[in-house]
């Protein structure tokens, strides 16, 4: 892209735009710098650089910036052997390291996060050299008093020296009267020495040199004779101080000197990340997306573009879409004057451009960018008293340029194509230059008022119409990009609009040629069906919001009640779990009291303790109903199912008899339910909670039948159910041990568990 297309486009703009946010003026500078690149592949990496810092900035994660300072000239006279830098320029130098060295910090911390803003990185100068640097000036470029001994003692001596000189003219001022030194005199400097002020009168009566008079004559200033030995130790010292200074700067530009190099690799790397950050800043702050780039020839596709500077300058920017298909590559635009067509050319531009600079342009997701070789426009006017050039002639030497050197690798924008000659002669070199552009492939955007070019892009393959909407009621630019349509011009519309005389304007319609009127009132009729369509196409993409928000709606239901009833499944396995463990306590302990029950009925030995043990049973069996009954009620009111016979409401337990005998003595007998007491269960295929139920089972039906032994078969498998049996077993008071069976008849898979006689 040469200069002048670069000034039409307004590029150097555009690129103002990103610099601005860029933290330093070399950094700044970099970006005003930036140049479409001709490489695919360097300008993907650039983008994508952009887009990397862009995003971490957006998270949060995101580096600052260094303001470093210009030290190219420092360093190009550190190359000077023997050269000294002042204390300014060595100030200088110790902020650009300190800057480097933080970059050099902030850029290791993205080492996963953002590889190719890492890659940035080099190796900082050492951390000696700014501590030397900041120790010894400070940043106005003054050299410290602690910055060497010898300063810090030559210093010393210049303070303690000027203290005595200034004390002796003091009193020296004091001895005079008012007649040879005026009231509130005081000691002054003239000529780098220490003075006072004496009246031009009186001079003769103070021995010493004097070293000027005021601008009136009124009064001398005379460094007396007794102050002459001091004034020249003052000196003396004030040489040794320069003699030091000196010294330390010529020290300190040998420290630095070796690492000239360095230092501009460094401030090289910080300049780079204030030029990406600066353009990642931007493309936050217009809110654009990264094209996708690809080689030319190749369709060009812009989605949701936008002038970058009128995005600056305007509250609302109306974005367009353009898109050249596989088979086209010349878009002739018409329309009024008003409606934005160069606009939309520079924009163009601007956008691809932008983005072969490194630099993420205004447009939105789906934008496809070819990288071209180069960029032609010719827009505005030519004209040139100086270099005696027409407007028609300067169109002429741009559209020479543009035909010497275009191919298909490149984007030509012609605006007002034809314009400046006779209107039939402009059409027809117009419409040569744009069938020469097409064969060539060349993608081209050409905006024209000529009917003739409208025509033409009809019917010439590789060519398309396109149109800058116009709002014919109100008659406003909308700034829609219509393909497929050429756009009316809307003089004589416009005109009427502002005022023009009726019957002039009658005249005008008259005169136009009938294949004028007939095209104008054809594309009238195309304009007003794509208005109707339009509509239809916005209520029926409103009613598709509609209900895409419903559905949404609907989803979002199903997902809430899903989302309950798996609380609701969850709360009903917490309540199942929760009632299993109360049942089984309220069984365990009415089993339990049961079996004290039993076990006293069995030592009875006399009618009262028959008749405690009868209590006791029957107190054990209630409180098992009790319990059966409890876990019923709560069972019914979380809304389980009652499986098995129920019991009618005033239906009770029964209970065992005890009937014991004192006076035949004889043996307690018990009337339980009959049920079968098998002297081994299976417990294999159970989980543990079942496999502890079906014991607990066993185990009352052994004692209840009198059985010695019960064989317990669980297997071996992950010796889950064997613990769960253990631990059962050695809790029951009934049990008097438990033992592995025989390895023949089962070994450590069964358990065999023998009751207290």
């Amino acid at each position: 892209m040469d200069s002048k297309t670069a000034g039409q486009i307004e590029f150097a703009q555009a690129l103002e735009l990103v610099a601005q946010r860029a933290v330093s003026d070399a950094g700044a500078a970099s970006v005003r710098a930036r140049v479409p690149l001709a490489s695919t592949d360097a300008v993907r990496e650039e983008l994508a650089a952009v887009a990397e810092l862009a995003d971490l900035i957006d998270r949060g994660k995101g580096i600052s910036p260094q303001s470093v300072p210009d030290v190219r000239p420092l360093l190009e006279q550190l190359e000077i052997p023997g050269s000294v830098l002042e204390g300014a320029q060595l100030s200088e130098l110790g902020q650009a390291v300190q800057a480097i060295q933080a970059t050099v910090r902030d850029l290791d911390g993205l080492r996963q996060d953002g590889p190719r803003i890492h890659a940035l990185v080099v190796e900082p100068p050492p951390t000696t050299l700014t501590r030397r640097l900041t120790a010894a000036i400070d940043v106005d470029g003054t050299v410290k008093d602690t910055a060497s001994d010898e300063v810090a003692r030559s210093r010393r001596n210049v303070r303690t020296t000027r203290d005595r000189l200034i004390k002796l003219l003091d009193s020296l001022i004091k001895r005079f009267s008012s007649s040879v030194s005026s009231a509130g005199a005081g000691v002054t400097m003239r000529s780098g020495r220490y003075v006072i002020p004496v009246r031009s009168e009186s001079h003769a009566r103070v021995k010493g040199i004097v070293h000027g008079e005021s601008g009136s004559g009124a009064t001398w200033f005379i460094e007396p004779e007794e102050a002459v030995t001091l004034g020249n130790e003052l000196g003396a010292c004030e040489a040794a101080e320069s003699r030091a200074v000196l010294k330390l700067l010529r020290d300190l530009t040998e420290l630095a000197r070796p690492h000239a190099a360095q230092i501009l690799e460094g401030w090289t790397m910080c300049v780079r990340v204030d030029d990406l950050y600066a353009r990642a800043r931007y493309a936050l702050d217009v809110g654009a997306k990264v094209p996708a780039v690809v080689e030319a020839p190749s369709p060009m596709v812009i989605r949701i573009g936008r002038h970058p500077l009128l995005l600056a300058e305007l509250e609302t920017v109306v974005p367009f879409d353009l898109e050249t298909e596989a088979n086209e590559c010349v878009i002739v635009v018409s329309g009024p004057n008003t409606g934005g067509k160069t606009v939309l050319l520079k924009a163009v531009g601007l956008i691809n451009a932008m983005a072969q600079s490194g630099v993420i342009p205004p447009v939105g997701e789906g934008t496809i960018l070819p990288v071209f070789e180069t960029i032609f426009a010719d827009i505005g006017d030519h004209q040139s008293i100086s270099e005696n050039l027409s407007t028609f002639g300067g169109h002429i030497a741009a559209l020479k340029a543009v035909l010497e050197t275009a191919d298909d690798r490149s984007l030509v924008l012609l605006d007002e194509f034809g314009t400046g000659t006779d209107p039939s002669e402009g059409a027809a070199l117009a419409g040569a230059v744009l069938q020469t552009l097409c064969d060539r492939g060349c993608i081209t955007v050409a905006t024209t008022h000529l009917s003739q070019l409208k025509q033409l892009a009809s019917e010439t393959a590789g060519a398309v119409n396109a149109s800058l909407q116009f709002d014919p009621d109100h008659l406003e630019p909308t700034y829609r990009v219509v393909k497929g349509i050429p756009g009316r011009s809307y003089g004589l519309a416009i005109a009427q609009r502002l005022g023009f005389p009726s019957q002039v304007l009658k005249l005008a319609q008259d005169l136009q040629p009938d294949s004028e009127r007939s095209l104008e009132a054809l594309l009238a009729d195309v304009e007003e069906r794509d208005k109707q369509l339009t509509a239809k196409a916005r209520e029926i993409a409103d009613a598709s919001a509609r209900i895409e928000a419903e559905h949404d709606g609907l989803d979002q239901v199903r997902s809430d009640l899903g989302r309950r009833a798996a609380e609701l499944d969850e709360q009903a396995r917490d309540i199942e779990l929760n009632g299993r463990a109360d049942a089984r306590r309220f069984l365990l302990d009415a089993r339990k009291r049961v079996e004290e029950a039993l076990g006293v009925a069995r030592a009875a030995v006399s009618e009262a303790t028959a008749k405690e043990a009868r209590k006791l049973v029957e107190e054990g069996v209630q409180g098992e109903g009790a319990a059966l009954k409890r876990l019923e009620h709560e069972a019914r009111k979380k809304g389980w199912k009652i499986k098995g016979p129920r019991r009618k409401a005033d239906q009770q337990l029964e209970t065992p008899d005890v009937v014991p005998s004192v006076k035949q003595r004889a043996p307690l007998v018990l009337h339980v339910p009959e049920r079968a007491a098998p002297t081994e269960i299976d417990l294999r295929g159970m989980t543990a909670d079942e496999a502890e139920e079906a014991v607990l089972h066993a185990l009352d039906d052994a004692v209840v039948a009198d059985l010695g032994a019960v064989r317990i078969i669980h297997g071996k498998g992950t010796g889950a159910l064997r613990e769960r049996v253990s631990d059962v077993l050695s809790r029951d008071a009934r049990v008097a041990s438990f033992h592995n069976s025989p390895p023949h008849q089962g070994g450590w898979g069964v358990t065999i568990a023998e009751f207290k006689t």
